[in-house]
């Protein structure tokens, strides 16, 4: 997927303060190229999570959404939303998806922007969760936290009904970056 110019401006153009356009600016890493976190849409990510993501479907909601630009090519997205569970505190983002197409190092560019975008914003920290079978490198590198594991379960409505049957019920890590 690729975002040409006039995404790039409509993205650009969406009302960002000056603490989140700070974020964006280009970097370049002798593993990856001409690099560039960007705003993204939800739309914009939920068709690259759509399209990429192993074990998850996009989101329904977020704060914010990144991109990873690598030469004008997007290679990642991070979603950014609510913490889903309901005892998490509130004043905590929490990414709810991360997906890229493998590019090298992407996955902890994106975890470092997520909190650096978090931080600007004036939430007291960030969380996500992966399975409990991963190894959480990228998030090390970025300067997270484990936290804890999280039992897998499956939600219910009030009716008893299974809530969803799309994702992973196993086992998560919880991870942190607070400041």
């Amino acid at each position: 997927m690729t975002i040409n110019g006039d995404q790039q401006r409509q993205t650009a153009n969406s009302g960002r303060s000056d603490a989140q356009t700070r974020i964006t600016a280009p970097t370049t890493s002798p593993l990856v190229g001409a690099s560039e976190i960007t705003a993204l849409t939800l739309k914009q990510a939920n068709e690259f999570v759509e399209h990429m993501h192993r074990h998850h479907k996009p989101v329904t909601g977020h704060k914010y959404s990144l991109g990873l630009l690598i030469n004008g090519q997007l290679c990642g997205v991070a979603i950014c939303g609510r913490p889903v569970a309901r005892l998490a505190p509130q004043n905590r983002i929490e990414v709810t998806r991360l997906c890229t197409d493998g590019t090298q190092n992407a996955c902890s560019m994106l975890y470092g922007a997520a909190a650096l975008a978090a931080k600007a914003l004036g939430y007291k920290g960030i969380q996500t969760y992966i399975l409990d079978t991963e190894p959480g490198t990228s998030l090390k590198a970025s300067g997270w936290t484990f936290s804890h594991i999280t039992k897998g379960r499956q939600w219910k409505h009030s009716n008893g009904q299974q809530q969803r049957t799309d994702q992973p019920t196993c086992d998560k890590q919880c991870w942190i970056k607070t400041w």
